[in-house]
């Protein structure tokens, strides 16, 4: 039987949903990922069983937190980036732009690590834009041009376990970004060891959290 995340709504259902998942991710930063849906509904102004029909489990609401998130912000962040006629502008732009969605987002992204619903959808077509971007600027002699694509998947897990290290909000991760640029720029790079393949699964979602 098909719920009504999964046929269209009405106008005034979509409004509800669309209003929970934005609820959700205020709570989620206010309480905590394990904060309860019962507050996400007094927030919304709905019942619990109106957000209960539209997510039948925790894991459904903060995976439509996610895609909300990703939707509204790292979407156009990433078309912008793509558009850049500096490639390497474009590339750091992207990952500011990811890095500070996830500040922001941080108690989202631990609900959705915590329920699983961080899946290879929702972050594989950012890193293939990465991938993109950094290609793009290794040809135009931007970036060292040993750099694989697996290395960025790294590279953003790095920066976003700085995350849990800082106080909320904070934009500290700037430094760290900034440090691995200069390893990154291809005056000053010296030959790499052989990079080890990224496994593939789980482990890949680190990246956010």
């Amino acid at each position: 039987m098909e719920t009504e995340t999964e046929r269209p709504l009405r106008a005034d259902a979509a409004r509800n949903a669309e209003r929970i998942v934005r609820a959700a991710r205020a709570v989620f930063a206010d309480l905590g990922p394990d904060a309860p849906l019962e507050e996400i509904a007094r927030r919304a102004d709905v019942r619990i069983r109106t957000l209960y029909n539209h997510f039948p489990s925790k894991s459904d609401l903060v995976r439509a937190a996610v895609d909300q998130a990703i939707t509204e912000d790292l979407a156009p962040a990433t078309e912008r980036a793509l558009a850049d006629e500096d490639p390497l502008r474009g590339l750091i732009s992207l990952i500011e732009a990811a890095m500070g969605l996830v500040a922001q987002e941080l108690n989202t992204v631990a609900a959705a690590r915590n329920t699983g619903t961080l899946t290879a959808a929702a972050y594989t077509p950012f890193l293939e834009s990465l991938a993109l971007l950094a290609r793009r600027a290794q040809d135009a002699g931007l970036l060292r041009a040993d750099l694989v694509p697996d290395d960025l998947a790294r590279i953003m897990a790095m920066l976003t376990n700085t995350l849990w290290t800082m106080d909320p909000g904070t934009d500290g991760w700037r430094r760290y970004l900034a440090l691995l640029f200069e390893g990154l720029a291809p005056a000053a790079s010296n030959p790499l060891p052989a990079p080890a393949p990224l496994r593939r699964g789980a482990s890949t979602a680190s990246w956010a959290g």
